[in-house]
């Protein structure tokens, strides 16, 4: 059984709520959608954010560049 949340949203959260839930959406069921898409977002920003990193890395994009090069030398055709 999952826990048991309580908060006290501020307006704008308040706000949020009466949008989301404006269609007959249950309020447990809007921010439980809300942060499952919030919690996806935060990931795919983290591994936005690495990409970029790792793309803007000279010493990692020379490396990359070495194994596909080697890895052509292994093509059948």
């Amino acid at each position: 059984m999952a826990d048991t949340i309580t908060f006290r949203p501020d307006e704008d959260a308040a706000r949020a709520i009466a949008v989301l839930t404006r269609d007959g959406t249950p309020i447990s069921t809007a921010v439980r959608t809300a942060l499952i898409e919030a919690a996806r977002n935060h990931a795919r920003l983290a591994l936005r954010a690495e990409a970029e990193e790792l793309a803007a890395d000279e010493h990692d994009r020379a490396e990359a560049a070495q194994v596909l090069r080697d890895m052509e030398s292994l093509r059948a055709w």
